[in-house]
């Protein structure tokens, strides 16, 4: 079972906001299991608090801004996309201020400040969804297209299309968030040259800096266009690098500008308050296309959590570690190839378990069952439920290796869909009533995702062998 995690001591950091130029101290602290991630301004009377979900996002122009109750914080994502990205799920920001410190305009010192504390798993389970359907958003006026498929693991692609003769076409792929220090942290922010003097005369960017931005030059300027820019920024002089930018900076990866999207994705994601696996493709997206993909994934997830604990079907995670393998098996039950069909053990308590059977192609039995269109035996899933249960019912024992179990009567069996090769069988059995006399009366339930595939009502006996 997987852990919720968070840190072992406080992080603070300190700098400036990019639009209003304030300096902020921002002060990372441990907080309780499903806290999540919440923001308190300190500067405010009675420090309110806000919960960092999609729902409470106000605002996604240059930026990502929550707020809630006429209070807000902004440029969260950066901050939000390294606390996701490192495996941290609960802590506490607070922040003396309206905006996250902007830093040198990408995460790298977000990551360097968790270096100054631990990563540490707590006393509560962390669950990842699967996306079960593929989501999408499509905003046709704005060109922006995503899309969300299911997948086994976390990806994300991104493509932009500025229609600019430097920046055209970029394509960035993160398949590990294992991969998010050293291929996407690193990235920073960009800007067109054109856009700049704008947002100056808006009384923005007070706290940007050609030191902070990758500055695309998008038209042709004079060089007295860019000495009068280098006066406003604090800078003895600025050119243009042969591969159009400005000769601030010089880029981490060609496709800088693609992966700081990446970036920025990462941490919009994270207001979904969700762990889950999918594979994403964004297409021309920013704050404003990627928190609406968050909404329509937390709202899935929302729905398919209320499914989950309608029908209580347990999750599986193949990277969970398992309570019991097989070699632990075979010290409970007498079963042996080919007729041990428990692989794993997920939980056990003193009603309920949950065990797993993977289901190869060369499983023995569908050298017959059939030839041409392999399927498990209806029998051999009873079986399987049954096995599993054997695992619950010894367990009341203290020595089961000297006991055995036997069916003494099957009810209510109902089969919902054939079981094939690939599928991966999650069993759970709970106990009906109290084990008496040695008699244990079960209900079964088998299934392939969060489809029930059988259901069996099992009587069992517990007896020492002759």
């Amino acid at each position: 079972m997987l852990k919720q995690t968070t840190i072992s001591k406080e992080v603070k950091i300190e700098g400036l906001g990019l639009h209003f130029g304030k300096l902020a101290n921002l002060l990372i602290k441990p907080a309780k299991p499903n806290t999540g991630y919440v923001f308190i301004r300190t500067d405010i009377e009675n420090q309110p608090k806000i919960q960092a979900v999609a729902e409470n996002v106000i605002d996604t122009a240059r930026g990502t801004t929550i707020g809630k109750d006429g209070i807000s914080v902004s440029t969260i994502e950066h901050l939000l996309a390294t606390t996701y990205a490192l495996g941290i799920d609960n802590v506490v920001f607070e922040i003396d201020g309206p905006e996250v410190p902007i830093l040198d305009g990408s995460a790298k010192c977000f990551v360097e400040a968790y270096k100054n504390t631990e990563i540490i798993e707590q006393d509560a389970e962390r669950i990842v969804y699967n996306i079960q359907e593929n989501l999408s958003f499509v905003d046709e006026e704005k060109a922006i297209d995503i899309s969300v498929y299911p997948d086994k693991t976390y990806k994300l692609q991104i493509l932009v299309d500025y229609k600019s003769d430097i920046l055209s076409n970029q394509y960035a792929v993160l398949n590990s968030l294992d991969d998010f220090k050293n291929e996407v942290a690193i990235c920073r922010t960009f800007v067109f040259l054109s856009e700049l003097e704008p947002l100056l005369k808006q009384d923005l960017i007070k706290g940007g800096a050609l030191d902070n931005a990758i500055v695309i030059v998008d038209k042709e300027y004079s060089q007295e266009e860019f000495d009068r820019l280098a006066k406003l920024f604090n800078q003895p002089s600025v050119s243009v690098q042969s591969s159009g930018v400005l000769n601030n900076l010089k880029l981490q990866f060609n496709n800088e500008p693609a992966r700081h999207k990446l970036l920025d994705l990462i941490g919009d994601l994270a207001l979904t308050g969700y762990r889950f696996n999918a594979n994403i493709i964004a297409s021309r997206s920013g704050h404003y296309g990627n928190i609406n993909i968050a909404k329509i994934i937390r709202q899935h997830i929302t729905e398919l959590k209320k499914n989950l604990a309608k029908a209580n079907i347990p999750i599986y995670n193949p990277d969970d570690k398992a309570l019991m393998d097989v070699i632990r098996i075979k010290e409970f039950l007498p079963h042996r190839f080919p007729f041990l069909l428990v692989d794993k053990i997920l939980s056990l308590s003193e009603t309920e378990v949950v065990g797993v059977k993977c289901v190869t192609n060369d499983e023995n039995f569908f050298q017959g069952h059939f030839p041409d269109e392999p399927v498990m035996p209806g029998v051999l899933q009873v079986e399987a439920m049954a096995q599993t249960g054997g695992i619950l019912v010894l367990s009341t024992v203290p020595d089961p290796e000297n006991y055995l179990t036997f069916f003494l009567k099957i009810d209510n069996v109902k089969f919902r869909r054939k079981v094939v090769p690939g599928d991966v069988l999650v069993m759970k059995l709970n106990l009906l009533e109290d084990i008496r006399r040695g008699i244990a009366h079960m209900q079964g339930k088998a299934y392939v995702g969060t489809e029930l595939v059988c259901e069996a009502e099992m009587y069992a006996q517990i007896v020492k062998p002759n």
